[in-house]
């Protein structure tokens, strides 16, 4: 039986004209592989997206590619011209294109405004005045929700937005930050400092904006008690996903020996894999899903060898090949898998293109029903009024969420869902190549 013949045997099993079970069977198949490659695909762009986006986040708006820690005490800390002088030095490192010198401790604040006197804890900032400028990461991620992203004078601030919002503050209120110094003495002293707010600010990630307060690096260096704050100088380099880091990170451990120096990802490790694992444990729940779906192929094609009986008897009474029988029937396997692509693909890009828009949809219609229902409980006993679901909440996800799907993966995908459906189709089609023809005829 020639591969030719297989072939027309094959799409004349798929097209048919007569309207059988079996062919009923193969459609329902192709149409299930179709349904089951929307939700890989969109969880796939998803938590890809995600994943980029909140690692972008961190590394352009917390850490950089590599950070430099400087102990307290050390030559390059005595002062602030000595600290912007290492800064200097440090942008004379090869493959380095942006540095960053920065001060970071922890303090209370404490909203002064009309009303308010509401405290949390803040992760205080001390940064160049033109960083939202200068650094491509903080003028590209950063939001701009009211005020300028700029210091108006060395007692202002740039408070991030959810923390904003937990203060009850706005552009041209005033906070008071309280930090701990720690006395030779080992007494804690608070020392406390009044800062107006001349912007605010949000990354699309509420995680990040929680505690964030920038203030100006020489308000930094005369606030924060020296020998509680972090003095870290922050590195961009040209190749953050390369070899680069590492090579930037051993010239500046030679160029500063008494420092810490950490990559980004040594700095987030048990994050990045929190990240990673979530997403591999995700995407293997939908190969299963994809797996269940290609093994109703296996009973289409059993369906379809019971209809078509007879033709194979026929077929191999005048010389087919149990091979090639075999492999006509694996065929069609291969044609629902395909089938199955066309219909998933464009079904699937589709939704996770469009997740932020079907999320809100889906949201609106949820929160919609929720409220009727307890509407309806509560008629008599009256109570406290619904409160809406939040299908994706910004205080662990991003507020939008970008959707990365490279060719690669759709490649991926299209070879992993033929390769499960041929391997669904071998046992039927080894079943359909082996039929005794002559028994089948004895049945007619």
């Amino acid at each position: 039986m020639k591969m030719r013949s297989c072939f027309l045997y094959a799409f004349r099993i798929v097209f048919s004209r007569n309207r059988t079970n079996g062919r009923k069977s193969l459609f329902a198949s192709m149409l299930c592989i179709g349904i089951s490659l929307v939700p890989l695909l969109a969880v796939m762009g998803i938590s890809g997206g995600m994943i980029d986006g909140i690692t972008g986040r961190m590394i352009g708006l917390s850490t950089q590619d590599v950070a430099v820690y400087f102990p307290y005490g050390c030559e390059e800390t005595d002062s602030l011209d000595s600290f912007q002088a290492a800064a200097g030095q440090a942008a004379g490192l090869s493959h380095v294109t942006g540095v960053y010198p920065e001060l970071e401790g922890t303090a209370l604040a404490t909203s002064l405004s009309a009303g308010g006197n509401r405290r949390c804890g803040a992760s205080v900032r001390a940064v160049r005045d033109d960083i939202f400028d200068s650094n491509e990461a903080f003028a590209s991620l950063f939001t701009l929700s009211s005020g300028e992203a700029a210091f108006s004078d060395g007692k202002s601030a740039i408070l991030c937005e959810k923390i904003a919002s937990d203060l009850g503050v706005q552009v041209g209120d005033r906070i008071s930050l309280v930090c701990a110094r720690l006395t030779d003495s080992g007494m804690l002293v608070p020392k406390t400092a009044v800062f107006t707010v001349s912007g605010i600010v949000s990354s699309g990630y509420q995680e990040l904006d929680a505690l964030w307060v920038f203030i100006p690096l020489e308000s930094g260096f005369s606030f924060l008690p020296q020998n509680a704050a972090q003095y870290v100088i922050k590195l961009k380099t040209d190749g953050t996903f390369t070899s680069t880091v590492q090579q930037v990170k051993a010239e500046a451990a030679r160029m500063f020996p008494v420092s810490a120096v950490w990559t980004w990802s040594e700095m987030n490790a048990s994050q990045f894999e929190n990240f990673s694992s979530t997403r591999i444990l995700l995407l293997l729940i939908m190969v299963l899903i994809v797996l269940v779906a290609s093994v109703n192929i296996s009973s289409a094609l059993v369906m379809v060898t019971m209809e078509r009986l007879k033709e194979i008897a026929i077929l191999k009474s005048v010389g087919a090949s149990s091979r090639g029988i075999g492999f006509s029937f694996l065929i069609v396997g291969g044609i629902c898998a395909a089938g199955g692509l066309a219909i998933g693909l464009p079904l699937g890009i589709l939704a996770a293109v469009n997740i932020n828009p079907v999320l809100a949809l889906i949201e609106k219609m949820t929160n919609f029903c929720g409220s009727v229902l307890y509407a309806c409980s509560h008629l008599t006993s009256g109570g406290s009024s619904y409160v809406g679901i939040r299908l994706l909440d910004p205080a662990y996800y991003l507020q939008d969420i970008s959707v990365t799907i490279s060719c690669g993966q759709v490649a991926g995908v299209c070879f992993m869902t033929l390769g499960l459906s041929l391997l669904a189709s071998i046992i039927p089609a080894m079943k359909a190549g082996r039929e005794n023809p002559i028994d089948t005829l004895r049945k007619v």
